[in-house]
């Protein structure tokens, strides 16, 4: 009986404790983990949210970039983090496609993390070189597959949205071409103005402004409907592609074990950062829209991250693509 008083004394002290610390969070800067580099698309995303968040939260919220392997060394950094919500992790559809393209992770995808709730959906657009011989979406397909062997398809390395969206175009031409990972969006965006390789498929924050420069040749969007900032850019269903739609979301996540408490003060501080009239003006410019409200929780981006896990299993299966 005093070992069972004694059990139950313990679990409720620290019942108190972690209410209290719930209660003053945070007292401190908070950290949100990059697993990009600084400068890309993720990271632009994550740097006008973090800083609607500081305004909301009281303390700073500091962005880090943590790259490499495909987001999974920033993402497994955050799982090992202490689970008191101030170290958290803003991470593409990567989160998902990383369950299937690597063999060996540090960390369990659906169950080492806390969800906080989804942030946007970013848009893709189909893009080359500005001399590529194609006029059209039509055109490209014919061009590449009749030049398979020859036709590079640029991308930020294995796992980064350029390299998931090259394999769904490929997959819904059914056409295996020639792919060229880079170490991130930069180079790869470089070498695409200097005409080394010929097609990207980017994220719209990635790809607007070169767009609208006409410093590169846009194809398509992967969008149901054209973009406002990009009206000109016919979506890939109206060039005759109808089975190419796929977009970069993203989520922000916390280590297993947050309280519940400061989970939650942190999705509320995400809806109001999203409802910010910077963000919503910034997002627009890049060619997307924060997440409404109802999908900044923490039941929207766990359905959603299970969800993405099947639907590209599959295609990553079939495209052969893995790293250890």
């Amino acid at each position: 009986m005093k070992k069972l008083v004694a059990v139950l004394a313990a679990g409720l002290s620290f019942a108190a404790v972690a209410s209290v610390q719930a209660q003053t969070f945070p007292d401190r800067n908070i950290t949100v983990v990059v697993p990009f580099a600084a400068g890309g698309p993720t990271d632009t995303v994550t740097r006008l949210v973090a800083e609607a968040m500081s305004k909301d939260l009281g303390q700073q919220v500091i962005v880090e970039n943590v790259g490499g392997a495909g987001g999974t060394l920033g993402a497994g950094r955050v799982a090992d983090a202490d689970p008191d919500g101030y170290t958290l992790l803003l991470h593409h559809i990567g989160m998902a496609t990383s369950a299937t393209l690597y063999r060996k992770l540090s960390y369990d995808t659906l169950n080492a993390f806390d969800y906080i709730g989804l942030v946007t959906e970013v848009p893709m657009t189909l893009v080359a070189r500005k001399d590529l011989e194609p006029t059209d979406l039509k055109s490209l397909v014919e061009y590449a597959k009749a030049n398979k062997d020859t036709v590079t398809v640029a991308n930020a390395g294995i796992g980064a949205a350029s390299h998931l969206c090259g394999m769904m175009f490929m997959s819904a031409i059914d056409t295996s071409l020639v792919t060229v990972p880079y170490k991130g969006t930069g180079p790869a965006m470089t070498d695409l103005l200097g005409g080394q390789v010929d097609i990207m498929c980017d994220q719209t924050t990635n790809t607007t402004k070169q767009i609208q420069g006409g410093t590169i040749k846009a194809y398509a969007v992967t969008t149901p409907e054209r973009l406002k900032v990009l009206p000109d850019v016919p979506t890939a269903a109206e060039g005759g592609l109808n089975n190419f739609d796929v977009s970069i979301w993203h989520g922000l996540y916390a280590p297993k074990g947050t309280p519940a408490d400061v989970v939650d003060r942190l999705s509320k501080s995400l809806q109001v950062a999203l409802a910010d009239k910077n963000v919503i003006d910034r997002f627009a410019e890049l060619g997307t829209i924060p997440s409404p409200a109802a999908d900044a929780t923490p039941a929207a981006l766990k359905a959603k991250l299970e969800g993405e896990i099947a639907r590209w299993k599959p295609v990553i299966e079939a495209a052969g693509q893995y790293a250890d």
